[in-house]
């Protein structure tokens, strides 16, 4: 029988996201609370991790080690892969068909 899930379970599986798995990550965060009440203190940081990672898929890092860097810094202003986290790219609209 599968052990009910801990934040050191959901910060486990958090800890090391990249922008490139975050999605991934997120399913199985997703997987891992899902069986929780909703008011369930687990299940409410396991939600505030999965928008984390919804971020972090738009975004080229997490960013949380220290205060974010200008984006003037070293011509960052203009490389739309720098985005991090907490303030990731606009997600684009579907393209329609031509």
């Amino acid at each position: 029988m599968e052990t009910e899930p801990t934040r050191e379970d959901i910060d486990a599986l958090v800890g090391p996201a990249t922008p490139h798995f975050a999605y991934q990550i997120r399913a199985r965060v997703r997987e891992r609370i899902e069986g929780l009440p909703e008011d369930h203190p687990v299940r409410q940081y396991g939600e505030e991790q999965i928008e984390l990672l919804d971020r972090l898929g738009y975004a080229s890092s997490k960013a949380e080690d220290g205060p974010p860097e200008p984006r003037t810094r070293i011509g960052w202003d203009g490389v739309p892969s720098s985005a991090p986290a907490d303030q990731p790219l606009p997600r684009s609209s579907p393209r329609s068909e031509r």
